[in-house]
């Protein structure tokens, strides 16, 4: 997995949306999951004619 760098800001924001035992690896995909169902809901609401 690759190694990234967040600021404090960053840490506190997810230390937030955290619940009791969830790693920050579990609330990042979350995270990304969240975002793509979005996405893809967002690219098809279009087409429908």
């Amino acid at each position: 997995m690759p190694e990234i760098q967040v600021d404090a800001e960053t840490i506190e924001r997810l230390d937030s949306l955290q619940t009791e035992d969830e790693s920050y690896d579990e609330l990042i995909n979350e995270l990304i999951n969240i975002y793509e169902a979005e996405e893809l809901t967002l690219f098809h609401s279009g087409d429908e004619v």
